[in-house]
């Protein structure tokens, strides 16, 4: 396959995957509506994942703290992938398997959301991390692929992209997320 066969084959394989969040818009919607409701009832959102979930995390945040299209005060969210001093000690001390749960554990109350991004679902750290987060009463999210993993079980909400391949996953995940920060920002 020369290079440009290969950029429309990707192409073709995204929009396939955008086409087909149609089947989540309640869920998204339902999800939309919970987290508005956190922010507006005092509390935040706590986003974590590994990798691209990370920066997708950081970037979802950043939306709902800065501002995504409208001009309005900042709303309470927190990355849990940002701050190495915590990531290494918790690493260091606990294992990496608690990064997550040990911040959530810090920080989190029973009137947040806690939104765990893994696409496979699996990954231990953000697992344990909504595990804490149920122990304490939080909404507890998950972002994932298509199988939903051990996320899928245990989430209040689970939005599974409806791809196996990660960067598909990704690439939907960034897209949902920025629906929701619209659905939190309107009227």
């Amino acid at each position: 396959m020369n290079s440009q066969d290969n950029i429309r084959a990707q192409l073709t394989e995204h929009q396939s995957v955008m086409a087909q969040l149609d089947a989540l818009v309640p869920l998204i919607a339902e999800v939309g509506a919970r987290m508005k409701q956190c922010l507006r009832d005092g509390g935040k959102i706590l986003l974590m994942g590994n990798g691209g979930s990370a920066a997708d995390s950081q970037h979802i945040a950043a939306e709902i703290v800065g501002r995504y299209k409208k001009e309005r005060r900042g709303l309470p969210s927190i990355a849990l992938t940002t701050d190495t001093s915590i990531l290494t000690s918790v690493g260091n001390d606990y294992g990496f398997n608690f990064i997550f749960s040990r911040q959530v554990e810090a920080l989190c109350q029973p009137r947040d959301i806690v939104v765990g991004l893994s696409t496979s679902g699996n990954s231990a750290n953000v697992v344990a991390g909504i595990e804490k987060a149920r122990e304490i009463g939080a909404c507890t999210i998950g972002m994932t692929g298509a199988k939903g993993g051990k996320l899928a079980e245990l989430c209040d909400f689970n939005l599974a992209m409806p791809s196996t391949d990660t960067p598909r996953i990704q690439e939907a995940h960034i897209t949902v997320g920025h629906i929701l920060c619209d659905l939190i920002e309107a009227d």
